[in-house]
């Protein structure tokens, strides 16, 4: 039996534009704040979403061709984590204001539920 291995792009083919549209939706927004917080790799099932399982699975589509996040499957979970490095190179200071943006978002219109590690 083969693993199941999901394309991401090379680091040198992150484009600004497709983080920023990637990073412009509430949803994605919230998966790569949670992300954030979680400093690890984390289930989709981790992060609740109010939105059914097909867009949750077009949402983490979107935000890994944008080459905003990894996913890899080990056994049968599918584990998410922030491509940090790469963004952080590419794109110096860019997640951790976005990220603070939300978290001042979060605070502004109710409590945060923090990961649990």
């Amino acid at each position: 039996m083969t693993a199941r291995v999901l394309e991401h792009p090379p680091a040198e083919e992150i484009r600004l534009e497709e983080v920023l549209h990637a990073l412009a939706d509430p949803a994605r927004l919230e998966i790569v704040r949670f992300l954030a917080a979680a400093g690890a790799e984390v289930p989709c099932s981790a992060i609740d979403l109010a939105v059914s399982k097909s867009t949750t699975t077009h949402h983490y589509r979107v935000l890994r061709e944008a080459g905003v996040i990894t996913q890899v499957y080990r056994g049968t979970s599918k584990l998410n984590g922030l491509r940090r490095a790469d963004l952080d190179r590419l794109f110096p200071g860019l997640l951790d204001s976005v990220v603070n943006a939300a978290e001042g978002q979060r605070a502004d219109t109710g409590p945060a539920t923090a990961p649990t590690p």
